[in-house]
Order: C-alpha cells, then sequence, then structure tokens
C-alpha cells in the first residue's frame, strides 16, 4: 500500500468525509464559546470544523483519529487552528481517549463526538479493500495502532470455520454466512481469497440462485462483518465509552452516531445504564436519523443513528 501522507494536496473535510447530522450534533453537545471538546473520531474533520466553528472565539477541539494519514490532512488544511492552540489533532484510536486529553491537560471536557461510521475516504480512496466495488487488497486495517492487527485476507485464510461463520453472520448479519463460510473454507487451499473481487466472487457463488442478483447488498455485510473483526470495533467502542464517560465534566455531553444495530446496541445500553443509576440525563430517548433531504445529498447518512447524554454528575 502507498503512504500517500507527505504527497497528498489539502483537502477540504468534505472531500474526505461528508460530516452527518452535523446540525443535531452541535445542538445536543450545546457548543459554546470557550469550551473544550472532543472529536473522537475525525475522519475528514468535518464535525471538528462545525464545533470550532461554533465555540469561537476561544471553543478548542482536541481531534482523534487512528489513521495518521486522516490527521495529517486535518492538519494541513488548518494551519492557523493548529498554530493558535484552538485544534489539537492526534494519529490514535479513541481508546486512548483518557490519556490523551491527560497528556494534553484538555480537561474539563464540555463534549465528546464519536461517529463511528466507515470514512468515505477509506471507501473510496485508500487502497485498503473496504468496499467491493473496487479491485483491492483485503487489507482492511484502519491504520494508527491498528498496524499489527491480522488484514482481512489473513482472517479469510486462517480463521476456522465456526469463527467465519461467526464473523460473516453476528458482526456482518448476514444471512447465508455459514453458506459463504463453507465455500471460503473449501477454496483456501488451493485458491485463497486476497482480494476485493475474489470475495466478492465467492460471496456470488455462495448464494442461492433466487438470490444472486442481489449479491451487493449481501456483499455490504460481509464486508462489514469482516472490517469489524480486522479491527475489532465492537470490543473497541464497548470499552472506550466509559473512558469517555469519566473524561466528561459534570454538565458535559456525549453525541454518538453508529450506522448498524450491533453499535447502536451497545451505545443504547451504555446511556440507559448512566440514566438509571441517577447520573445521566437521556437527550434522545430515540435515536434520531437525518432527514430526507441530507440522504439525497449523502447516501450514507441514510443508516446514521444519533444518541445523546448529557452528564449529570
Amino acid at each position: 500500500m502507498t503512504d500517500d501522507r507527505e504527497s497528498a494536496p489539502s483537502e477540504s473535510a468534505e472531500s474526505v468525509h461528508a460530516p452527518i447530522l452535523v446540525g443535531s450534533v452541535l445542538e445536543h453537545l450545546a457548543v459554546r464559546p470557550g469550551g473544550h471538546y472532543v472529536d473522537a473520531t475525525a475522519n475528514g474533520g468535518g464535525h471538528t470544523r462545525a464545533i470550532l466553528d461554533a465555540s469561537a472565539p476561544n471553543g478548542r477541539v482536541l481531534a482523534l483519529d487512528r489513521d495518521p494519514v486522516l490527521i495529517d490532512r486535518l492538519q494541513s488544511t488548518q494551519p492557523a487552528l493548529v498554530a493558535s492552540g484552538r485544534l489539537i489533532a492526534v494519529a490514535t484510536s479513541f481508546r486512548a481517549i483518557a490519556d490523551v486529553i491527560g497528556a494534553n491537560d484538555f480537561a474539563p471536557v464540555a463534549g465528546i463526538v464519536f461517529d463511528l461510521g466507515l470514512s468515505s475516504y477509506h471507501l473510496d480512496r485508500s487502497g485498503r479493500g473496504f468496499s467491493y466495488a473496487k479491485d483491492e487488497t483485503l487489507d482492511m486495517r484502519f491504520g494508527g495502532d491498528e498496524l499489527q492487527t491480522k488484514r482481512g485476507y489473513e482472517i479469510l485464510a486462517r480463521a476456522p470455520l465456526p469463527e467465519l461463520t461467526r464473523i460473516f453472520r453476528e458482526l456482518g448479519e448476514e444471512r447465508y454466512g455459514s453458506r459463504i463460510a463453507r465455500t471460503i473454507v473449501a477454496m483456501r487451499d488451493n485458491t485463497p481469497i486476497r482480494t476485493t473481487t475474489e470475495l466478492f466472487a465467492a460471496i456470488e457463488k455462495s448464494l442461492p440462485a433466487n438470490t444472486r442478483w442481489r449479491a451487493n447488498r449481501h456483499a455490504a455485510r460481509v464486508f462489514q462483518g469482516l472490517r469489524i473483526a480486522v479491527n475489532d470495533e465492537l470490543t473497541t467502542v464497548s470499552d472506550t465509552l466509559p473512558d469517555a464517560w469519566d473524561s466528561l465534566a459534570p454538565g458535559g455531553r456525549m453525541v454518538v452516531l453508529a450506522f448498524h444495530s450491533l453499535e447502536d446496541r451497545i451505545i443504547k445500553r451504555c446511556f440507559r445504564a448512566k440514566a438509571q443509576e441517577g447520573v445521566g440525563k437521556l437527550l434522545t430517548k430515540k435515536p434520531l436519523v437525518a432527514d430526507a433531504e441530507e440522504v439525497a445529498l449523502n447516501s450514507r447518512a441514510a443508516s446514521a443513528k444519533l444518541r445523546a447524554i448529557e452528564k449529570l454528575a
């Protein structure tokens, strides 16, 4: 994979990743001048920039992203904000959120936002095999601290049949996950799968004949499951939410955007538990979703669900 950190031209946040539900994020964070906010998943910096604008002239944002390419791009497009200290950008997984807040003397934190959606950059231009739309090696690592994890094609080559089935059926929520797993295991000794095109072909081959015309939908779920497994996404979210909660000042708020039911379930349970303990106030009894106008402009907004909570003590 080519490292484009040095040669990449400056790009707007929207050209890397279009931020979703920006107005609702700002509203539920209750962004105000002078506040300290953490964008735990900076991506292209769309939410970061909106928070900086809303918290002007002296609000600050600590932006994290596990992919150093995206952090470098964010810094290169906002040099004045970096120089002024209003923007601190750190290449790290949000697992390290508490440590990074402490290391940058960033407390008290008024708000934290997580956008758990896959960056448009990763899908469209990273070359790491996140989408079946292009013929790429099935890497699927986000980068940064995940560089030592197994690549997608390594999991396909080595995972036992029960594990592959679990990845596709539970993490990908794919009804034909067991059939697809059996196909991959049967063929991998002679023709191991290394590319997105090869995986798509195996998925299509595994489907009942009358469903193959919808192979794209099934492939999207299989690719989701494999990506979640490569990056250990669900464990990362469940382990990190308590640390993020502890980092909030009393009255601070947390907003999380999820894009599939597995993530949303973790967030829902965490927020409800805080409300039941009497230490949190739910700001969204039901998740907020993008309206038709936003979905028309950005189809990836269709699956977004926003939940928010306020820390009482």
